[in-house]
């Protein structure tokens, strides 16, 4: 007889484990399955892990400029390659511990290994399915496993995978994905990085700060392609001027493996093959959903381009069957997946004043070297819609904590609606803006105005200084430029 819940949730990703503690705050029986790691790919292999290969590379970049900041260091610093990936792992290995710990407290069964929906309201679980060269995760203690599991709400955050290119599939050891380019064992001379989003070129730009000669090649006309055509301009320069090679409007069309390299075919604008030869390459060109084996073509339930079609609060066209997350479409960020957890939950449990995710209010932050984030619309897509706009903008470099950081290269770019003052978009690249964005997050969620952005007081001397000086720019009453 199957064991019965309130809420199943299927993976234990950002998306997973924070809905299945609000459901268990909410007084729901919960229970979530998980077949390989607690906190899913972004805890595990993707959002945590990269920011502290990339914090190690930040380090080694102010190594290299010492001298900039009156500083002396006899002899050079190098890279220790296994102990740089040694700590990203450890970190990771800390967090993961930490939402099992979340699970305990919240009273949240785990059940190990894979689900599959066997008809509406019923899962049945098996031994994870690996590969015959990978070994099976290991079972944590106090955990539940294979068996029948009933709940009337059963919740998808099954999350996404690296997209392969026929032809040019990762084989682990000269094309990597991202889970090989977190665990290199020795660092490459040279890597060529197809692909140029967040993925893409935070993986560039760690392995440039790190030494390694690198080519980016991207399918579209810019780098970060999602962003404002101004920053993904000027984070161009950026790159290059860090030593990296950027090919716009090329594809790689075919790769010929050598025992220890690989030669890309690469087709530029103008239909001529360049040939380039790297030691590894990293296919970056995007995710999608993981929504094979879990019995949804049986039950009927919708997908589109490989995620599962769902409604602002995480249903799909059958009832009892909700989806978050990666699973659920664009955009595939850890922290819209929370928030959908949240919203989904919340939606069931009847909890007074949620409601549906505005996608439009969902920030996007790369963590390359200048860093880029957004929220809202760029300027092409405002001017697209038909709006009538002013365009702020506000350089770092007249910015008094950028210049004493060492870090005047950025600038931040706002957009309003020239009728109703609406704050429609903010665009940022350089120092820290990961963190700034924020500010412009919560005043877009509370409608604020461009007078009431004017007439907050930022505090001096912070790099958010420049939050206010773009907004003055757009109504040309900015004072330090």
């Amino acid at each position: 007889m199957a064991e019965n819940y309130d809420v199943i949730i299927i993976g234990s990703g950002p998306g997973g484990y924070v809905a299945a503690v609000r459901s268990a705050q909410l007084g729901f029986k919960t229970a979530i399955v998980e077949r390989e790691h607690l906190g899913g790919i972004c805890l595990n292999w993707g959002c945590i892990p990269t920011k502290a290969l990339l914090r190690s590379a930040e380090i080694m970049h102010y190594s290299d400029h010492l001298k900039d900041y009156g500083l002396k260091l006899d002899g050079k610093v190098s890279a220790d390659t296994a102990a740089v990936v040694d700590r990203s792992r450890k970190v990771s290995l800390r967090l993961n511990g930490g939402v099992a710990f979340l699970m305990k407290k919240n009273k949240v069964d785990v059940i190990w290994g894979e689900a599959k929906l066997s008809k509406p309201g019923e899962i049945v679980v098996s031994k994870t399915a690996k590969k015959p060269m990978e070994p099976q995760p290991p079972v944590p203690k106090g955990v539940k496993g294979e068996g029948t599991y009933s709940a009337k709400h059963i919740i998808l955050a099954t999350g996404a995978r690296p997209r392969a290119l026929p032809g040019i599939e990762p084989d682990g050891k000269l094309i990597w994905t991202y889970f090989e380019a977190m665990v290199p064992k020795e660092m490459p001379k040279s890597l060529l990085v197809m692909g140029s989003g967040a993925i893409g070129i935070e993986f560039a730009s760690f392995y440039r700060t790190m030494g390694a000669e690198v080519t980016v090649v991207e399918l579209l006309p810019a780098v970060v392609p999602v962003e404002d055509a101004e920053v993904s301009k000027f984070a161009q320069k950026q790159f290059e001027k860090q030593g990296m090679k950027i090919i716009l409007e090329a594809k790689v069309t075919k790769v010929e493996k050598a025992a220890n390299s690989v030669t890309a075919h690469v087709e530029m604008k103008d239909g001529k093959v360049e040939k380039i030869t790297a030691d590894r390459m990293i296919s970056a060109v995007g995710v999608q959903g993981n929504i094979e084996n879990l019995g949804l073509e049986a039950l009927g339930v919708k997908t589109d381009r490989g995620c599962v079609v769902v409604d602002g609060y995480g249903k799909t066209n059958v009832p009892g069957i909700y989806a978050i997350g990666d699973v659920a479409g664009p955009p595939m960020l850890a922290h819209k997946a929370e928030h959908e957890g949240v919203v989904c939950v919340e939606k069931i449990a009847n909890f007074p004043g949620v409601h549906a995710i505005d996608k439009l209010k969902i920030p996007g932050c790369t963590y390359c070297n200048p860093q880029v984030a957004s929220v809202g619309l760029t300027e092409a897509r405002a001017k697209a819609e038909g709006k009538d706009i002013r365009v702020g903008r506000f350089q770092f470099a007249a910015n008094g904590k950028a210049i004493a950081l060492g870090e005047d290269q950025g600038f931040i770019k706002t957009i309003f609606d020239k009728k109703t003052g609406q704050l429609l978009g903010a665009h940022m690249v350089g120092a820290e803006v990961t963190e700034l964005i924020q500010g412009f997050v919560v005043a877009m969620n509370l409608e604020t105005t461009e007078e009431e952005l004017m007439h907050t007081i930022f505090p001096h001397p912070t790099l958010s200084e420049v939050m206010k000086e773009s907004v003055l720019d757009a109504y040309g009453r900015a004072l330090n430029a």
